[in-house]
C-alpha cells in the first residue's frame, strides 16, 4: 500500500546539511518527494510503500548529520500524487521565521586533509570548509540560509565549486560559504595605514615573519579581529597591554595542536575534548611550570586560557608559527571586538604593526568564547563564537520578547516560539562603542527573525545603559529584578518546572527594596520569587568605586565588625598606606552612612577579604581580586571558617552572617597564618553556609547562579555539598553564570508574566 507523509522539522537543521542526507535516506528506502528549506526548518514530503515511510520517520531524527539538532518533527498522512522521484527544492522564504541560526564551526577533518594536499585545488587555502564546517552566523544577512542571504553573495562561484554545490552526493551540497582560490576570498597583508604589502600566500608569510620579530599583528578572523603576539616575549606582550590599554586582565593563547596545549597547561579529558570540538572555544586550565610562557600574559594567575585554531586561516599560521601566541579582542579595552577592516585601520591605530585582513564581510561580531571544565563538564563563561545565537528550548511556546539584558558582560535574547535565541558576547556598556554594538545586536536579531516583540525585558536598575534603550523603544515594558533573572536562567537552561531555590551571588544588582543585592537565596520560579535569605548587610563607602577599590569594601567589614575601633587596627593589610586624611574620609562615610550604600553583595565580600589577605588593594579588571583569593585557596583542604545563620527580616528563614568568618581572618593575619589556608578557610565557609540555608528553606532542588559561581572551587564545593546532602542541583552549562546568561531569565520571567496576565484576563 503506497501512501504520502509530510514532515515538517524544526531545530538545528539548515546549513548542516540536512537536506542532502534527507535526498540519501530517501534514495535508499526507494521513496519519492521533495525536500526543501523554508523559514521554519525543513519541509519534507515523501511517497511510496508504508513500511519504507515508517523507516524513514523513524531513522530521520536518529541518523542526522553530525552538526544537526532535530527539536521537533510533526507529521501528517497525504493523499499520493504519483511523484516518480526526489529531488531537493529551491528554498521557500515565505512564513513565521522560527529556525535558527547556526554558530560558526572549526574545520572538519575532511577540510583540513584537503587544505593540506599539495595535489588538492584547495591545497593552502584559508577559507576551505564544507558543509561540516565553516562560518555560520559570522556571515548569515538573512533567513533562510541560503547564499544570497550571506556575506558570500558577492563571491560568484566557480564551475568547479558550483559542481559541487549543486551535487547532492558532495559534502559540499549547498555549503553557502563554499569557495576556492578561483573564486573565493582572498588574504592580503596590510600596513598600519592601509596600504598593502602583499596577497594571498605572501600576505601570511608577512604575518608569519612579523609574529616572529616581536611585533603585533591584528588579524581578521571569522567572527571579527584579534591581536596577535609572540606570547614568550614579555616586552612585546607589555606593549600590548601598552596599546591596548589592558592593564593587568589576563589574555588568552592560542596553540598549535593539543600536545602543545599539554606543554603549557595541565588538561582533562573534559578540557581536551572542549578545546578539539567544533565550537573550538577557550578553556581556562592550570599553568604548568616552564611552560614558556612571559609572566604578563595572565600576571599573578595560576591559570591561562589556551585555544587551538578555530579556522583554516588559523591553522595555516600555525603551521608556520612554533610558538605559543597570544590571541586577544581587536579592539580597545571596554570597546566591541572590530570586525572590518577598513573600520580597524581607525580603531586598531597605534595598536597594531600589520593587519591580515581578508575581503569575506562580517555579517555580526563574535568575540572567542571562553569557558572552564568545573563539576565534572565544560560550562560556559563568555558566550560568544562556536555557541551564539544557538537556542535555548522552552517547554512551551512563548510570544516574540526581546530581553536586552545587564549592564555589564551584555548579551540580548529573543524568544521565537519555544526557542529562545541567546545572542553573542556585546560586552560592558561603557562607552559609546559599546552602546552602538549594543543597539546593532537588539536590532539585527528582531530584523533577522522579522518579528515584533510584544514586551522588551530590562533589568530593574534604571540607570543602566540597557534600560533606558528599553524604556525609549515605546514598546510595552517588563522589568525584571536583577537575581531573579539570574534564577530564571539557570531553571530554563536547566529545563526545571516548579520552585527551586535559587542561590544567585554576584556582585551588584538593584534590589526591591532599593539596596544594592548580590548575596541572595531566592525561592522561586520565573513565575515568582521569595527573598528567603542572603548574605548580612554592609556599607560600600564610595558606592561603585569599591568596586575598583576593595580595600573599601575591607574596611566596611571590619567598620560592621568592630564599629570604629575596626578601622584602628593599622596592622591590617587594607589600612596601610591610607593617609589620615583618606581614612577619616571613609570612615565618615561609614559612620554615617552617606555615599554608602547597604549590600549584600558576595562579589564585594570576596573583595574585601581580598584586600584583608593583602592580595589586592586596587582592581584594574572586573572580579579580580576575588579571582586572586580563589586562586591563593588553589585546592587546599581546609576546614571552615564560621558562617551562622542568624534571625533575620520577617519572611526570611535567617542572615547568613559573615562577621565571626571575618573576625577568625583577621585572628589569622596577625598570627601569620599562611594566605592559601585563610583563602580556602574563607571558601569553605561559604559553602557550609550554603548549605545551611537550603537546610532549613527545605526545597529539594537548588540552582547555583551569578558571577560569583565563576569561581570553581566554590561551585564544585557547594555543588558537591549539596548533592551529597541529597539536593538536585543545577547549573549553568550552555550560557553564562553571570551576566551574560540574564538575557534568557529575563524573557522567561516575561513570558511568566505575560502568560499571568492573559490567564487573570
Amino acid at each position: 500500500m503506497t501512501a504520502r507523509l509530510r514532515l515538517e522539522v524544526s531545530g538545528l537543521v539548515q546549513g548542516v546539511g540536512f537536506r542532502p542526507y534527507v535526498y540519501r535516506l530517501a534514495g535508499e528506502l526507494a521513496l519519492s518527494g521533495w525536500v526543501r528549506n523554508d523559514a521554519a526548518g525543513v519541509h519534507i514530503e515523501v511517497e511510496g510503500d508504508k513500511a519504507p515511510l515508517d523507516q524513514f520517520r523513524e531513522r530521520l531524527s536518529r541518523e542526522a548529520p553530525p552538526l544537526a539538532s532535530v527539536q521537533d518533527v510533526t507529521s501528517t498522512w497525504l493523499p499520493t500524487q504519483g511523484s516518480e522521484r526526489f529531488e531537493i527544492r529551491e528554498s521557500e522564504g515565505s512564513g513565521e521565521r522560527t529556525v535558527p541560526v547556526l554558530a560558526d564551526v572549526a574545520p572538519c577533518a575532511a577540510c583540513l586533509a584537503e587544505m593540506r594536499d599539495p595535489a588538492d585545488r584547495r591545497y593552502r587555502y584559508p577559507f576551505v570548509n564544507c558543509t561540516h564546517c565553516g562560518p555560520r552566523a559570522s556571515i548569515v544577512r538573512a533567513l533562510p540560509y541560503d547564499r544570497p542571504h550571506t556575506t558570500m553573495a558577492g563571491f560568484a562561484l566557480c564551475p568547479d565549486c558550483r559542481a559541487e554545490y549543486e551535487n547532492p552526493a558532495d559534502r559540499r551540497f549547498h555549503a553557502q560559504p563554499v569557495a576556492c582560490p578561483a573564486c573565493g576570498p582572498r588574504l592580503a597583508y596590510w600596513m598600519p595605514d592601509g596600504t598593502e604589502l602583499a596577497d594571498g600566500e605572501d600576505a601570511l608569510d608577512l604575518c608569519v615573519q612579523a609574529l616572529q620579530g616581536g611585533q603585533i599583528v591584528g588579524l581578521k578572523g571569522v567572527g571579527g579581529f584579534q591581536l596577535l603576539v609572540d606570547a614568550r616575549d614579555a616586552r612585546a606582550v607589555a606593549r600590548l597591554r601598552a596599546r591596548k590599554r589592558r592593564e593587568e586582565k589576563p589574555f588568552a593563547l592560542m596553540l598549535g595542536t593539543l600536545e602543545q596545549v599539554r606543554q603549557v597547561v595541565d588538561t582533562t579529558p573534559e578540557a581536551e575534548q572542549a578545546l578539539c570540538g567544533p565550537e573550538a572555544p577557550i578553556v581556562l586550565l592550570s599553568r604548568r611550570a616552564g611552560s614558556g610562557i612571559a609572566d604578563n600574559v595572565a600576571p599573578r594567575n595560576p591559570r591561562l586560557g589556551v585555544m587551538l585554531p578555530a579556522s583554516p586561516l588559523h591553522h595555516l599560521l600555525m603551521r608556520e608559527i612554533s610558538f605559543p601566541l597570544v590571541a586577544t579582542s581587536g579592539n580597545l579595552t571596554d570597546e566591541p571586538i572590530c570586525t572590518d577592516e577598513k573600520e580597524a585601520l581607525t580603531r586598531l591605530h597605534g595598536i597594531a604593526d600589520g593587519l591580515l585582513v581578508h575581503d569575506r564581510p562580517i555579517a555580526r561580531h563574535l568575540d572567542d568564547s571562553v569557558g572552564m571544565v568545573a563539576a565534572g563538564a565544560f560550562r560556559i563563561t563568555r558566550r560568544a563564537r562556536g555557541f551564539a545565537p544557538l537556542p535555548v528550548l522552552l517547554a512551551e511556546p512563548v510570544p516574540p520578547i526581546l530581553a536586552v539584558g545587564a549592564h555589564l558582560k551584555s548579551a540580548v535574547a529573543l524568544s521565537v516560539g519555544r526557542r529562545v535565541l541567546v545572542g553573542p558576547h556585546v560586552g560592558d556598556l561603557d562607552t559609546p562603542e559599546a552602546l552602538v554594538a549594543f543597539e546593532r545586536a537588539c536590532e539585527d536579531m528582531v530584523r533577522l527573525y522579522g518579528v515584533t516583540p510584544e514586551a522588551v525585558a530590562h533589568d530593574l536598575h534604571p540607570d543602566y545603559a540597557s534600560t533606558q534603550w528599553a524604556q525609549a523603544t515605546g514598546a510595552p515594558l517588563v522589568a525584571v529584578q536583577h537575581h531573579h533573572a539570574h534564577l530564571a536562567s539557570c531553571l530554563a537552561e536547566n529545563g526545571v518546572s516548579g520552585e527551586a531555590l535559587g542561590v544567585i551571588w554576584d556582585g551588584t544588582g538593584l534590589g526591591t527594596d532599593g539596596t544594592i543585592w548580590g548575596g541572595e537565596f531566592l525561592l522561586g520560579s520565573a513565575s515568582g520569587y521569595r527573598r528567603v535569605a542572603h548574605l548580612k548587610p554592609f556599607r560600600l563607602p564610595g558606592g561603585d568605586a569599591a568596586a575598583r577599590e576593595p580595600r573599601r569594601s575591607a574596611l566596611a567589614l571590619l567598620h560592621a565588625v568592630s564599629g570604629a575601633w575596626g578601622l584602628a587596627a593599622h596592622d591590617l593589610p587594607p589600612l596601610q598606606g591610607l593617609s589620615r586624611q583618606q581614612l577619616r574620609l571613609l570612615a565618615a562615610m561609614l559612620a554615617k552612612g552617606t555615599q554608602a550604600p547597604l549590600t549584600t553583595s558576595a562579589g564585594r565580600l570576596f573583595d574585601g577579604v581580598a584586600a584583608l589577605l593583602g592580595l589586592r588593594m586596587r582592581s584594574a579588571y572586573e572580579g579580580q581580586a576575588a579571582m586572586e583569593v580563589e586562586s591563593a585557596a588553589g585546592s587546599l583542604p581546609a576546614g571552615g571558617y564560621p558562617m551562622p545563620l542568624v534571625s533575620g527580616p520577617e519572611g526570611t528563614v535567617g542572615v547568613l552572617d559573615w562577621s565571626l568568618a571575618v573576625e577568625a581572618l583577621v585572628r589569622d593575619v596577625r598570627r601569620g597564618t599562611g594566605t592559601a589556608e585563610m583563602a580556602a578557610r574563607f571558601h569553605e565557609g561559604l559553602a557550609n553556609g550554603i548549605l545551611q540555608v537550603a537546610r532549613v528553606v527545605g526545597v529539594g532542588q537548588v540552582a547555583l547562579s551569578g558571577g560569583c559561581f565563576q569561581n570553581k572551587r566554590l561551585l564544585e564545593g557547594t555543588a558537591a555539598r549539596l548533592t551529597s546532602a541529597g539536593f538536585t542541583v543545577f547549573l549553568h552549562r550552555r550560557v553564562p553564570p553571570g551576566d551574560g546568561g540574564v538575557a534568557l531569565g529575563q524573557v522567561a520571567v516575561a513570558a511568566a508574566r505575560l502568560a499571568g496576565r492573559r490567564g487573570g484576563a
